[in-house]
């Protein structure tokens, strides 16, 4: 066998320190009551708050480190922190601390011939990995989910936010503890070292799900080498069909708020499907992207129709472009646009613009994405714009979770029996 690197040995004592930790907080946190959780976010915002200097001087160095790393203006934009933002952390954490308590629900009852009563009632999952690059407010956000729904939670973030995250993590951690929670409940990874990632995803002992936030290489890797399951998407590339019978004002601002409202978020509009039945509406389109700085891309009929978009190319129809950049592509019918998305999409978010309710209802039925939205921005494709407060990610999978990952979706179920002295035959 292979002698173990030091850091890799680090890493593996780290992580299960941190996963024995983890398992006697979740333990705990099964039995908390909802007043208890409840009142623990309520205190971790009001630390958030009383930290918002420190957040803040930590957030600038990490934006320093960014700019001089030469990293994407997109990626800063999602680091990046102000005073409202640092709010905004503070807000979403009495957002969860408002909603329903997803633990111990009782999602079916039933009773046998033999006069068993059966139930099934939701319980927490246990402990949740987050592995996450670039938002600082996930450490908020992932935290505040996993308290409400009664698990204990392990973060890892990115290298570009370390500064940040840590900071953050500190206020919650200490939010949870002054309301007399184990702060083990929410722990962070102490090294930016890779390895520790790699124990993470190898430590089904101590993890039962991991959720990764971020790009395409990381996601990749932890559905590659994760031992434990996860709750993933790769990429956000997401379509809209404007059929003809849209409202052509109304699908226009649609159309520019989906693409350029936050163009590097995973709910970004990235092509444009048109019906060539209203082609005419095309140069309109075109105008309000390009006032907005947003390059427009298409194939030869929209090109033909539009002489200001360019050539987009058989790659471009795959692309995430996490950018101002659209790419335009000319349909006959609703058919041909959702086997189009069927074809190229990722099954994160797409939709129509239509007042037709026979094509509505046949795209909304047959288009196979985590989210399906009808004249609406693709850019509610986030779990505090779905009511649940915040969100850990979106799940494009089929099985546990599918889109935005909420409270309820970090719990799982259990069966409670009763009998009254019933034996088996």
């Amino acid at each position: 066998m292979k002698p173990m690197k030091h850091a890799e040995a680090t890493a593996k004592q780290g992580i299960g320190d941190l996963g024995r930790r983890a398992r006697r907080a979740a333990q705990a946190m099964s039995r908390a009551p909802r007043a208890l959780r409840d009142e623990a976010l309520r205190a971790a915002a009001e630390s958030v708050r009383s930290a918002a200097g420190r957040i803040l001087k930590a957030n600038a160095a990490d934006c320093r480190n960014a700019e001089e790393r030469g990293l994407a203006g997109a990626m800063v934009d999602r680091l990046r922190l102000d005073s409202e933002r640092v709010e905004a952390v503070a807000g979403g954490l009495e957002a969860v601390a408002e909603l329903p308590d997803p633990v111990g629900r009782e999602l079916a009852r039933w009773q046998r011939p033999n006069g068993l009563d059966i139930a099934r009632v939701s319980v927490p999952i246990g402990v949740i990995g987050v592995i996450y690059e670039s938002r600082p407010n996930v450490t908020a956000d992932a935290a505040a989910l996993c308290v409400k729904a009664g698990n204990a939670v392990i973060l890892r973030g990115g290298s570009e936010a370390e500064v940040s995250n840590r900071a953050i993590h500190a206020a919650v951690a200490g939010g949870l503890s002054a309301a007399g929670l184990d702060e083990s409940a929410v722990q962070m990874v102490p090294d930016q070292d890779r390895a520790w990632v790699g124990e993470m995803l190898g430590a089904h002992e101590f993890i039962d799900v991991v959720v990764p936030r971020g790009g395409r290489s990381l996601v990749e890797r932890v559905q590659a080498d994760a031992r434990v399951p996860v709750f993933a998407h790769l990429d956000g590339n997401n379509h809209l069909y404007l059929h003809a019978s849209a409202d052509e004002r109304g699908a226009r601002e649609v159309l520019v708020n989906a693409k350029m409202r936050r163009p590097g978020i995973c709910g970004a509009l990235e092509t444009l499907l048109i019906d060539a039945d209203c082609l005419g509406r095309l140069p309109a389109i075109v105008d309000a992207l390009q006032e907005r700085g947003c390059t427009v891309r298409g194939d030869q009929r929209a090109q033909r129709f539009d002489s200001r978009i360019e050539a987009a190319s058989e790659a471009d129809w795959d692309t995430e472009y996490l950018d101002a950049i659209l790419s335009v592509a000319v349909v006959d019918r609703p058919e041909q646009a959702i086997a189009w998305i069927a074809r190229h999409g990722s099954g994160h978010t797409d939709g129509i613009l239509a007042e037709d309710p026979e094509v509505v209802a046949a795209f909304l039925s047959e288009v196979d994405s985590a989210i399906v939205v009808h004249n609406a921005s693709t850019q509610f494709a986030d779990g505090g714009e779905f009511g649940f407060g915040a969100e850990i990610g979106i799940a494009t999978g089929r099985l546990h979770a599918r889109g935005p990952v909420g409270p309820e979706q970090l719990t799982t179920f259990k069966y409670i029996v009763r009998g009254s002295g019933q034996v088996r035959p």
